[in-house]
């Protein structure tokens, strides 16, 4: 019966009582480790998957370490030694086997990886529990693969990934001297997948640790960086980004506005390191929703005219570019410019070609619509509200009915609030207030189990101050009803 090198060399090993020097057959360092690692399970006489059950890996993991296409961590490897016996060996092997891994690089400025908050990382349970499961392959929901790009890329099962995140995120923490291992696929698929499956669990109201889950991912990928040879930097400044502007995202919702800003900021240095033009794009257009919030009208166009130089000559990016320059100017009460600017996100949104689908393949015709409809909407109903015009008004609710139509049955349920508090307002500028408080009574009585997301309660005090100025009982019935 014929044999493969590694399966006689482990069989001769055996014989002796102990391993062939390191290095002695194979060049590629983990392919090396692979075999060494074959053959103590044999000597011990264990399956991979009674290996993989010792040390929470499934079997297929194992067969991927022992072919050298998965890298371990020295605690793994300790974790290996110990069930099999191997005296240690195993841990030199994958100590040498990550100094080969290290390449000469040149140094990388410390404040480049300096992370969003003062502090380490956030002591919570790793693993905040999601309510949606992780997706099946990526691109998902904005999300690239760091390694791949746009390509079709598998995201490991359940157990698989919250294997590789651990393992991740305590190589990070471990102090090894030789500095954490580089990032490998599987890895990389792991943790964009679940952070993927974090953003959307986010949006169906949130839960408690997530925001603290996704920036102790930060940290541990921010250690890697501090660390990472030329090629791998890129790969993980992108993960910083994405972790960085996600942790951004989730405490702007939670209504933590200055320290959505901190996270913002340093996504932007590391989405710039990485040329990731889709998360500058969405973290220049978070900046200026802040802006806006904050009352800054001028902050607001800054960042909005920001996003036409993060992407230029894409018709994806200059959509949502025009759109946030039209709720700026929709602030300051410029009927002229803010209808223009309306205008040409929608012809931006028009001409989308096949270079547009390559930059940001998860992002269709329809949702762009939703996201220029639903700010087109905002813009309008802030232009009625500064100039006091009702014409305005219904024009603002004619978009937001647009924007509630483009929303599937029970998809973005905190959407769909926003939009029907939208429509209200919109009610009340258009000198409607008996029909704002009408549209609002059935869509608070429904979310009256849950928190209200922070840009709807920005939004419902807006409506309750233009209330209580031309409608004082209408507005007492608003009150009433939030505080149900």
């Amino acid at each position: 019966m014929h044999r493969n090198r590694s399966d006689s060399a482990a069989q001769v090993s055996a014989e002796s009582g102990a391993p062939e020097p390191f290095g002695a057959h194979d060049p590629d360092p983990w392919r090396e480790f692979g075999a060494r690692l074959r053959h103590w399970r044999r000597r011990a006489g264990l399956t991979q998957a009674q290996l993989g059950a010792g040390i929470g890996y499934d079997h297929t993991a194992v067969s991927k370490i022992e072919h050298g296409a998965r890298r371990v961590t020295p605690r793994t490897a300790d974790r290996m030694d110990e069930l099999l016996g191997a005296g240690g060996d195993l841990r030199s092997a994958c100590v040498r086997a990550e100094a080969a891994d290290q390449p000469l690089r040149a140094p990388f400025p410390p404040g480049l990886v300096r992370p969003p908050l003062p502090g380490g990382a956030p002591t919570e349970p790793l693993h905040a529990p999601v309510a949606v499961p992780a997706p099946a392959r990526l691109p998902d929901y904005g999300l690239l693969c760091p390694l791949h790009g746009a390509d079709g890329c598998r995201v490991p099962e359940s157990d698989e990934l919250a294997a590789l995140h651990a393992e991740f995120c305590d190589a990070a923490a471990s102090a090894e001297p030789a500095g954490p291992p580089p990032l490998d696929a599987a890895t990389a698929h792991a943790l964009t997948g679940l952070l993927a499956a974090q953003l959307r669990s986010g949006e169906t109201g949130g839960l408690p640790g997530l925001t603290a889950a996704v920036e102790r991912t930060l940290h541990a990928v921010l250690a890697r960086l501090a660390t990472a040879s030329d090629a791998q930097r890129r790969p993980l400044a992108r993960l910083a980004a994405e972790h960085a502007h996600a942790a951004g995202a989730l405490r702007m919702q939670g209504g933590r506005n200055a320290t959505a800003m901190a996270c913002f900021d340093r996504a932007l240095s590391w989405a710039e390191l990485a040329a990731d033009q889709p998360t500058l794009v969405g973290t220049l257009s978070d900046l200026s929703i802040l802006a806006r919030l904050d009352g800054d009208p001028a902050a607001a166009l800054g960042y909005a005219r920001a996003i036409d130089r993060a992407a230029p000559g894409r018709h994806w990016a200059g959509a949502m570019g025009r759109i946030s320059r039209a709720r700026a100017h929709a602030l300051t009460g410029d009927i002229r410019t803010t209808l223009r600017q309306i205008d040409l996100a929608r012809a931006h949104l028009d001409r989308m070609d096949e270079r547009d689908e390559a930059d940001v393949p998860w992002l269709s015709i329809a949702s762009m619509r939703l996201r220029v409809e639903s700010a087109a909407a905002a813009a309008l109903r802030d232009l009625s509200a500064a100039v006091d015009d009702p014409g305005l008004a219904r024009r603002a609710l004619a978009a937001t009915e647009t924007a509630l139509g483009l929303l599937g049955p029970g998809q973005l349920p905190s959407s769909r609030l926003l939009f029907t508090v939208r429509a209200a307002d919109c009610h009340a500028c258009a000198h409607d207030p008996g029909a704002a408080v009408e549209l609002l009574g059935p869509a608070l009585e429904s979310a009256a189990a849950t928190a209200l997301p922070a840009l709807v309660g920005y939004e419902l005090r807006a409506l309750r101050a233009r209330l209580a100025v031309h409608d004082p009982q209408a507005a007492h019935r608003l009150a009433e009803l939030v505080g149900r």
